[in-house]
């Protein structure tokens, strides 16, 4: 599996030349509970961001909600300001099939209206059932239809690879 620190070096280089080319000084980074609000604490000082960042817990959002019922530590979201015409940095640790991204950006959109929204994750893999691509991306792994990649943290922040718990 690849180091976390050089994955988040990769992400926090495609992070400035992205906005930089946009004229976007200093988004609002959002991360998505739990592995991304860890990847956003670590990805945040190796950018030089100082706005506050925002957590996001999409457990009510999920379109699996009614299957698999209520987790356990579900959160309560935390942004840090009005979101009107602000860009957004949205961060997660592992983009799959698409479906947390979904309800993430579902969450975002009933707090306002993000002038843009660019989402950046440590790894990538195949297995995609919605139309989602990140523009930033530490690594692209390809894996088994019955393996997955968990991130585990958040002191040290590893990578793992590990079977699937239930079939998807």
């Amino acid at each position: 599996m690849p180091e976390i620190a050089s994955l988040l070096d990769i992400m926090a280089e495609q992070s400035r030349r992205h906005f930089e080319q946009r004229g976007i000084e200093e988004p609002i980074v959002v991360g998505i509970h739990t592995g991304g609000v860890w990847i956003a604490e670590a990805l945040r000082p190796r950018l030089g961001y100082t706005r506050p960042m925002g957590k996001l817990d999409i457990s009510f959002y999920r379109d699996d909600f009614s299957r698999i019922g209520m987790h356990p530590q579900v959160r309560p979201s935390e942004l840090p300001e009005e979101l009107d015409n602000e860009h957004i940095l949205l961060v997660d640790d592992v983009l799959f099939t698409g479906r947390t991204i979904r309800a993430a950006l579902n969450e975002l959109f009933d707090y306002g209206r993000p002038a843009s929204v660019t989402l950046a994750v440590l790894v990538e893999r195949d297995g995609r059932e919605l139309p989602v691509e990140a523009a930033i991306v530490g690594a692209h792994l390809e894996l088994g239809p019955e393996e997955q990649v968990k991130l585990r943290g958040p002191d040290p922040l590893r990578l793992e690879r590990v079977r699937l718990e239930e079939p998807r």
